[in-house]
C-alpha cells in the first residue's frame, strides 16, 4: 500500500520479471483486473532487481512499504 490523499492508501505492487520476460506496467495491471475485483488490483506498479527478504524467504512487506510513507504524518501499522 502507498499513501493516497483521497483514500489514505492505494494498493501498489513491486515485481521481479523472470530473466527474458517483458512486460509493461499497464498490461500487468490490466491482466491483475481480469483475475482480482477493482479495488484489490494495484493502482500503481514498479519493476525492481529485488525485494527484502526474511532468512526463511519470506518478503519483508513493513520494509517494501517503508519507502512510500516515509515524510508523511500518518504511518504505516
Amino acid at each position: 500500500m502507498r499513501p493516497h490523499p483521497e483514500w489514505g492508501e492505494a494498493v501498489h505492487a513491486e515485481v521481479i520479471l523472470r530473466q527474458g520476460e517483458t512486460v509493461t506496467s499497464e498490461e500487468l495491471i490490466a491482466q491483475t483486473r481480469t483475475r482480482l475485483d477493482g479495488y484489490k488490483a494495484p493502482k500503481s506498479l514498479v519493476f525492481v532487481d529485488e525485494l527484502p527478504t526474511s532468512v526463511v524467504g519470506k518478503v519483508l512487506r513493513r520494509q517494501v512499504r517503508e519507502k512510500y510513507w516515509q515524510g508523511t504524518l500518518r504511518k504505516i501499522s
